[in-house]
């Protein structure tokens, strides 16, 4: 049994067979971001082990074809088992060890850039400062002490934990906050509308599917109670519709809670000079993008001004800084954070492939012109 198991994995047929069903995926899934969206295609098909189809209205799913972490985990085992078994030691070898250790490299760079990757968003306006970045996406329930003056105390609890409600405590925080009802992605409005209940007064709400399209994003809301020893604080709505945070007191302390975007606080500052959007001279046609910043970091020391400008990123403590939009106005800017632990694999996995391609060419040449003298 172990036998015949290890011949299939270290089979031939299997690559081609992985690699015909690759190619499908990747074409299915390209047409699936019409329907789907960019960001459930990807989940969908090219992050998880299977896809899986189900009936409208039932909550039966059924695997119908394999997804992008069950073929690539695949090929990396085929590809490791195939080498154990056809490698025969020598110095002509060196290359296809090399192209090998490069693909496997390949392979298991893209699974942890796909598990440790992050993006996020910074919007500055012209003169402003922040030290954090903001998911595209993902929202948080913030609870913020904002008693001192010069510093905020910030608990932070993701859509994830709320979606399954119940109570939710922290030894910093001096009430529990009880879950009543919570929406992935809502709709609110102020008028009696059919299809809508009235969750507070003047004020109606209902589930709505999730959003996949690329320019939305899911808006969630919930009803959330704030249970100290003394008794019920109150009921709440936190919403992402909501642009300014419920305000309340404690025990002689001064605290609000957003449902916000999911941020990523970072130990400097970033200050945002000046953007410009240069045309080429008599049209509209965009020339050049750019974001005149200045980087400030108290540990260290570090004020130092940095251009950030199509193709010319700023790279920084494991992060990358790119120029992506900017508001209408010409007043603000919208730079892309990029944190990529793994991001220097493809490099070494494509000198890996070029070394070992070049040393089995040498190696050969040299051997055939040997033969000819």
């Amino acid at each position: 049994m172990l036998d015949r198991l290890y011949r299939i994995f270290t089979s031939l047929k299997l690559t081609v067979v992985l690699l015909a069903l690759g190619l499908v995926l990747v074409f299915w899934g390209t047409l699936a971001q019409v329907n789907l969206g960019l960001y459930k295609a990807q989940n969908d098909f090219f992050r998880s082990f299977f896809i899986y189809w189900s009936r409208a209205g039932s909550s039966l799913r059924l695997p119908i074809f394999p997804g992008g972490y069950l073929i690539g985990g695949l090929l990396i085992i085929n590809l490791l088992a195939a080498h154990l078994r056809y490698y025969q030691p020598g110095q002509k070898k060196y290359g296809i060890v090399m192209i090998h250790l490069g693909v496997v490299l390949l392979l298991a760079g893209q699974l942890l850039t796909d598990v440790l990757s992050t993006e996020s968003m910074m919007h500055l306006r012209h003169g402003d400062t922040k030290n954090y970045s903001e998911a595209s996406r993902e929202h948080e329930l913030a609870i913020v002490d904002t008693t001192d003056a010069e510093t905020d105390k910030v608990i932070t609890i993701p859509v994830s934990r709320l979606l399954r409600g119940g109570d939710l405590s922290h030894r910093e925080m001096p009430f529990t906050i009880r879950v009543r009802t919570f929406y992935a992605n809502s709709s609110l409005t102020q008028k009696p509308t059919e299809g809508f209940t009235e969750v507070i007064s003047n004020i109606w709400w209902r589930a709505e599917p999730h959003e996949t399209e690329m320019d939305k994003r899911d808006m969630p809301s919930g009803l959330v109670e704030l249970l100290a020893p003394q008794g019920s604080l109150g009921t709440f709505l936190v919403s992402a519709y909501l642009t300014r945070p419920q305000e309340f007191d404690h025990n002689g302390r001064r605290y609000e809670m957003a449902l916000r975007l999911e941020r990523f606080y970072k130990p400097y500052s970033v200050h945002l000079l000046e953007f410009k959007h240069d045309k080429y001279p008599g049209t509209e046609i965009p020339k050049n993008f750019s974001s005149r910043v200045r980087l400030q970091r108290p540990d260290t020391g570090e004020d130092r001004e940095v251009l950030i400008y199509m193709n010319s990123p700023l790279r920084y403590a494991g992060e990358t800084y790119y120029q992506a939009s900017f508001d209408t106005d010409n007043q603000g800017t919208i730079l892309q954070v990029v944190h990529n632990p793994s991001w220097l694999t493809p490099y070494f996995s494509c000198v890996l492939v070029g070394a070992g391609l070049v040393y089995q060419f040498v190696s050969h040449l040299i051997g055939f012109a040997a033969k000819q003298n």
